[in-house]
């Protein structure tokens, strides 16, 4: 397996560091007076609010006291808290916004703020674009198990067409799909290539932002359908701790713990560090669903102005490699398994380092700086069915091993500028951002055993490792330049930003292949209009465009072509004032260029060809009341059609994407009013309409609702000697609906019952 050397990411760190100093150092440090070599060192903290104030849809901007760290950083405090020094009360301001993160109100299933959609600290309902955040709360109530687990209540998100797939985070948003180009962590694009996609541990996630819509305006390259922006769990002010265990059907054994606080002795230093260990079976047969997870992180606060938070990870996978059933030619599913445990594992490593920063240089300007380096390896070795004879009950089989690998290094450098001009009040956003990611992929096939229908003989017969004979080596790099201005004046708000992208992508097929360059230039951007009204109404329209480039070859052995986007917007949002609601409708029309489908001559391959035009409402609605109740509810219609392609799919229904789609999740806590005080009860349903099953429209996948539900109890509630212990029971698909899910012709089967009991211990 070829990995990155020392020296290479050395190099990296080298040339990122070069373009910092050169472009970002003399302009934003140098213009200020500071100094850059201690200002390189310092990045940013998160603010952990446990107890919040009441929701506003504006709060005022504070002023904020600056000095030393020795003269102003308080010892041990969260946000708000005040602390008693000797005779004095200090007061800790907020700090500044980490880099990746809002800083805004959270309660329940709601929040006032995210920067997923602008960069900056921005209200939701002032975004002029469709953006949803799935909290923390929301997140341990339904006890998601993966990235998709975690958005499948969110409007305008598909994450059925691939039915039960525990091998990627895969899904679609708007009908196109977003899974190598549209997943952010902490600000900052994963990337993947073929089967080495970083896995993500919802465990060590703090929320999770989707912006619906392109974002290449800020982000650029990037999938016109959107991104899904998820936020690290980052070191607190406030020490705390909780380690939980699990167990669920399918011999599923699991431990998790997650500590943090200030360092002990110290004011400038905190820490948090997250871990998982599971052992695990799933439904399909023999095969595992193992994980090992460790996420380190620490924060440097040297003053109230300037914090420097490191991110760490490392973490091991253990899944199925291949999750098919045979298809018949008239897209029946049957319970005839491809893959055979004789020669069945995907196993994957990742490990990512990264660190955000940020300063508040006066009460204008505030620079950041996120960088990360992440590398995922890969190795999975499956079989597959190739054909059935029903007279001689043998199935035909072939071996399949790919051994994929992938690195991205990147950096994003911004700065802020928050003045009056006038009666107008901007918020200006620069910025400079540069990705390098090397992809190395690997792929082996060859024969294997004909599989006996009558005796199901898994396992039963050695399968020989088949040699590689497919070697794909690619390289991009991505530097762009991007700026951004939202403007308020009376009850108007206007967002302008724009993003230019000079990208080179160097391409080898074979062992002595011939290495292909190919370059692009694109600017992207997006104009939006906003009116907020003072009773929390916000109407909006906007414009945005997208582009990327797209790692992977055709059948032919060439690159990809870049996939471009555009599309228009119009929604209306409504924040309660003082009150955690939170309503949200849009309409859109999306069109997308070179679009990655299934090649039709090849179908072990994809090619970039065709349009694909989507048009569709979205409507959402969120609500935490003091009552108890937590709620959040999504609807979408989606009309997702190919415009240009093959003769036989020209005019047809995108496959995979259900017309309409509806869900919703409702929990009841019990208050001291009630006997009940403590227990906790959630039910939410998933209706997935129906959709083709292909791109020729022959069949269709049915219409089905899913049943998810969940109870837990506050144990202290009882007695108080348990205080901090919580149990929980979450069951996803509760009655076991079996069902299939087809896309271009393929089929998978749906995720069968999931049943999880917790037991957690918080201090």
């Amino acid at each position: 397996m070829e990995t990155v050397s020392f020296r290479a990411m050395h190099r990296l760190l080298r040339t990122t560091a070069a373009i910092n100093a050169a472009i970002f150092g003399s302009v934003i440090f140098g213009s200020a007076g500071i100094d850059v070599s201690g200002a390189q060192a310092q990045s940013n903290v998160s603010q952990n609010g446990n107890v919040l104030p009441a929701v506003t849809v504006d709060a005022p901007v504070s002023q904020k006291k600056r000095g030393s760290a020795a003269s102003t950083q308080p010892t041990r405090s969260s946000r708000g808290a005040a602390i008693r020094r000797g005779s004095a009360v200090v007061v800790q301001a907020q700090g500044p916004q980490t880099a990746g993160r809002a800083t805004g109100t959270t309660i329940g299933y709601v929040t006032t703020n995210s920067s997923a959609g602008t960069k900056t600290n921005t209200p939701l309902i002032e975004t002029p674009q469709s953006i949803s955040v799935v909290t923390r709360k929301e997140l341990e109530d339904r006890n998601v198990q993966t990235l998709k687990d975690a958005i499948n209540y969110t409007p305008g998100v598909t994450t059925t067409a691939f039915g039960y797939d525990p091998r990627f985070d895969s899904f679609y948003i708007r009908g196109f799909d977003v899974t190598y180009t549209g997943i952010y962590r902490d600000g900052l694009r994963q990337g993947g290539g073929n089967f080495a996609i970083p896995k993500i541990e919802p465990y060590g996630v703090e929320s999770a932002s989707i912006l619906r819509g392109p974002a290449s305006g800020l982000y650029g390259l990037g999938s016109p359908g959107g991104i899904v922006d998820v936020t690290t769990k980052r070191p607190t002010s406030t020490p705390f701790g909780e380690v939980q265990l699990q167990t669920g059907n399918y011999d599923r054994y699991q431990g998790s713990f997650d500590i943090g606080g200030p360092v002990p002795g110290s004011d400038q230093f905190s820490y948090r560090l997250t871990g998982l260990l599971r052992d695990a079976k799933s439904w399909l047969p023999g095969n595992d669903d193992n994980r090992a997870y460790i996420a380190p992180a620490l924060t440097w606060k040297p003053n109230i102005d300037t914090s420097l938070t490191i991110l760490g990870e490392y973490q091991t996978s253990r899944t199925a490699a291949d999750v098919s059933f045979f298809r018949t030619p008239t897209g029946q599913l049957t319970n005839i398994y491809s893959n055979d445990t004789a020669f069945s594992a995907m196993d994957q490593k990742q490990y990512r380092i990264g660190y955000a920063f940020e300063h508040s240089v006066n009460d204008v300007w505030t620079v950041r700086q996120n960088f990360r380096f992440y590398q995922v390896d890969t190795d999975a070795r499956y079989t597959q069915i190739d054909s059935v004879d029903y007279s001689t009950n043998l199935a035909s089989r072939s071996a399949w091993r790919i051994l994929d690998s992938f690195n991205t290094a990147t950096l994003d450098n911004q700065a802020e500028a928050k003045f009056m001009l006038g009666s107008v009040k901007n918020t200006v956003l620069v910025g400079v951002d540069y990705t390098h990611s090397y992809y190395n992929d690997k792929i082996g096939f060859g024969s294997a055993p004909d599989l006996n229908l009558l005796t199901r003989n898994y396992g039963a017969q050695a399968i020989a490792t088949p040699d590689f004979s497919i070697f794909n080596k690619q390289t991009l790099d991505e530097v762009g330049i991007y700026a951004q201005e939202q403007a308020k004046i009376g009850g108007f708000i206007l967002t302008l930003n724009g993003h230019q992208s000079w990208v080179s992508q160097r391409s080898t097929s074979g062992l002595d292949g011939t290495p292909s360059l190919q370059k692009a230039a694109a600017f992207t951007g997006r104009a939006g209009l906003s009116y907020l009204f003072d009773n929390g109404v916000a109407p909006y329209v906007s414009y945005a465009t997208a582009f990327s480039p797209q790692v992977g070859f055709d059948a032919a052995g060439s690159p990809f072509k870049p996939t471009t986007g555009e599309q228009t917007e119009a929604g209306i949002k409504y924040q309660m004032p003082n009150l955690p609601v939170l309503l949200t409708a849009a309409v859109f029309d999306i069109k997308q260029d070179n679009v990655l489908r299934t090649d039709p001559n090849d179908r072990a391959f994809q090619a970039a060809t065709g349009q694909v035009e989507s048009k569709g409402v979205e409507l959402e609605a969120k609500l935490s009341l003091k009552q108890g109740f937590d709620l959040t509810a999504a609807y979408t219609h989606l009309n997702v059609v190919i415009t240009q392609g093959n003769p036989d799919t020209t005019g047809n229904q995108f496959s995979g994407i259900p017309r309409n789609s509806f869900a919703t999740f409702g929990k009841y806590t019990f208050q001291s009013s009630s006997p009940f005080e403590g227990l906790g009860v959630g039910l939410g349903a998933r209706y997935i309409g129906a959709s083709f099953g292909d791109d020729q429209n022959t069949f269709e996948n049915s219409a089905l609702t899913l049943v998810d539900a969940m109870v837990d109890y506050d144990v202290g509630k009882f007695d108080r000697r348990f205080s901090g212990a919580y149990l929980r029971v979450n069951a996803r698909n509760l009655f076991d609906k079996h069902y299939q899910a087809c896309q271009s012709g393929f089929c998978y089967a749906g995720e069968r019952r999931q049943v999880i009991g917790s037991l957690s211990y918080r201090w």
